[in-house]
């Protein structure tokens, strides 16, 4: 940063230098003098007439900031300001040689399909959801991924465009048009959303409002990308509208990470953020009409179909996981069959993706390129695996009473026995770490075009990358007062003769927690393919519409630990079942799975 500085104010020392050697060389006194307006300037003792678009950059510099017209670009367009320019600080500014906007111009109308994606899947999500209903208080669903980045990040496109203008950075609006089509913007965005929401009650993920649908962040989020789109992405480079868009996107993501949206709630604010903004910017070209705007949209269409693109779509296909005893990884552990009730099954719902892809092409038609995904599955009725949990633990307990009453060396009735089991579990909590299979994967490969006119494309793709799993994951966490007893067992030639039980005592206060169910898979080979088509609606920009198929074949690991407690709450008896061989130690299941999915999206993309 020092060097920075140093060079900084040697460069404009020499400036003041040369400048102050130019205007005083002659040591001439000054004489008031009726100017002429000749650009003629005295070069090596020559005098030469150039244009102003001749003269070496530090002479141009010189010459146009003694002007008291905008700096201009080489091109003619308005330049960068410096931030305290007098140029920069104006209302309604209008440069010359500006076409004002028409209505439909600035209407793509994207925003219409993704609000109706998401108001389509919005009862995707009925069959699961947070247990807000369920008798057990001490349910809980939490994901480990907890941010509060998503207040902040919805705020960036905004900041974004506002930092530019201030830096001196012509965008298309000056400061009146551009506050007046942002704030109209804002409005309408808040009137749909508000409107939306509090007329369709939909609970959150969580449990805790009714006003779920749709998502108020993401469509912010995307009203200030959109802001950003048109006044930088269109009118000077199309990076601006891929941060915009990125950022965006990321800010629906962790909403749903954050379990506060579903995936229905994020795709219809981001339609309806774009919608207010399209709006909000056709009603600033019917009021303002050509005052205000400083430049048009980048004219003419790229032949060059490289691209980079940001992506969101549902995947249909391997949702069912089924585990019996023919997929025991430890099967020498247990001497008997699981039986057809005792499987374990797990289904899931269509998965969410989020991509970001490119690809550079060689000519018209021929390219490689790459592509990241994440997959995320949410689990269905997760809650009936807590439901187990607390089933295992009544079981349990009921089966210490029944033991104890047969094998009890000393006469008991039941009532004392269950007077004695107070307290063995005082504190139960199931939480739900995880909800979802998530897989992340990262494709390489050959990608095809074929022009179909100057707007319309078709295109396709070969990939092959490698895939990982993050795993779904429900923790049991059981506090209370041990139970201890004294055993007595006799083997005979291997057969059980003689077990005893008595002296059925409080012990020491425990505090446990353990994985009581996970589920993932191992890293593995993806194969993909897909179809496009590419709409350029303006210059650089796209919007495609694809459908990918995604194949890999995995190992899938289950771990099942629902008795785990029993070695801690009652130690002696658990010592006991082990010795009979009733097992307490998790059950382990691995099996090998196709997994095919069909991916349906939409992309906002750019070509380079």
């Amino acid at each position: 940063m020092k060097k920075c500085l140093s060079t900084i104010v040697i460069v404009l020392l020499c400036g003041v230098i040369r400048a102050a050697e130019i205007d005083f060389i002659s040591m001439e006194p000054l004489t008031p003098t009726d100017p002429e307006m000749k650009p003629e300037l005295t070069c090596n003792g020559e005098d030469t007439l150039r244009s102003e678009l001749e003269l070496r950059p530090d002479e141009r510099f010189r010459v146009l900031s003694l002007t008291s017209e905008p700096i201009r670009a080489d091109d003619g367009t308005s330049g960068i300001h410096a931030p305290w320019g007098k140029e920069n600080w104006t209302w309604m500014r209008t440069n010359p040689d500006v076409k004002p906007y028409k209505v439909m111009d600035d209407l793509s109308f994207v925003g219409i399909p993704l609000f109706a994606a998401g108001w389509i899947i919005k009862g995707e999500k009925a069959s699961f959801r947070q247990d807000y209903n369920n008798p057990h208080s001490n349910t809980r669903l939490i994901t480990n991924f907890k941010t509060g980045i998503d207040d902040y990040t919805q705020f960036f496109g905004p900041a974004m465009t506002v930092g530019l203008k201030l830096g001196g950075y012509e965008g298309r609006s000056d400061w009146g048009r551009l506050l007046g089509s942002s704030l109209m913007s804002y409005a309408i965005m808040a009137g749909f959303v508000n409107s939306i929401k509090y007329t369709a009650s939909e609970m959150r993920p969580d449990g805790s409002t009714a006003n779920s649908w749709p998502s108020g962040h993401t469509a912010t989020s995307f009203v200030g990308a959109t802001i950003l789109h048109k006044e930088y992405g269109l009118t000077r480079s199309p990076w601006f509208s891929v941060a915009g868009y990125g950022v965006a996107t990321a800010t629906g993501v962790m909403r749903i990470l954050n379990n506060r949206h579903w995936i229905s709630d994020v795709l219809s604010g981001a339609g309806i953020g774009i919608i207010s903004t399209e709006l909000g910017y056709a009603l600033g070209d019917v009021l303002f009409k050509k005052r205000g705007l400083l430049r048009n949209d980048l004219e003419g269409f790229s032949d060059d179909p490289s691209f980079f693109s940001i992506s969101m779509g549902m995947s249909f296909g391997s949702k069912s996981f089924d585990f019996g005893y023919e997929n025991l990884k430890n099967v020498e552990d247990f001497d008997y069959e699981v039986e057809d009730d005792d499987r374990l099954h797990i289904d899931f719902h269509t998965a969410t993706t989020v991509d970001a892809e490119g690809a550079y092409f060689f000519n018209k038609y021929v390219g490689i390129g790459g592509r990241l995904r994440v997959r995320a599955m949410t689990a269905k009725g997760w809650s009936d695996f807590v439901s187990d949990a607390h089933e295992d633990r009544d079981q349990t307990i009921q089966l210490i009473n029944a033991w104890y009453n047969m094998f009890s060396s000393t006469p008991v009735t039941e009532a004392q026995v269950d007077g004695l089991l107070q307290g063995i579990v005082s504190d139960e909590e199931i939480t739900v770490e995880s909800d979802h299979l998530t897989e992340f994967s990262a494709n390489v490969g050959l990608y095809l075009n074929l022009p179909l006119s100057n707007r319309f494309s078709l295109g396709t793709k070969f990939l092959v990358g490698r895939t990982m799993t993050q795993e779904l994951d429900i923790n049991a966490a059981y506090k209370g007062t041990t139970k201890n007893m004294d055993t007595h067992i006799v083997f005979d030639n291997g057969t059980l003769s003689d077990l005893a039980i008595s002296n059925l005592r409080d012990g020491e206060k425990y505090d446990i927690e353990w994985d009581y169910l996970t589920l993932g898979g191992n890293n593995s080979t993806t194969y993909g393919t897909g179809l496009s088509l590419t709409y350029k609606y303006k210059s650089n920009f796209m919007w495609k519409v694809f459908v990918d198929y995604d194949y890999s074949k995995k190992k899938f690991t289950l771990t099942y630990d629902p008795l785990r407690f029993m070695k801690v709450t009652t130690p002696d008896l658990g010592a006991l079942l082990e010795t009979i061989n009733v097992q307490l130690d998790p059950s382990v299941y691995e099996r090998e799975k196709k997994m095919h999915y069909v991916t349906i999206g939409g992309s906002f993309a750019i070509s380079f």
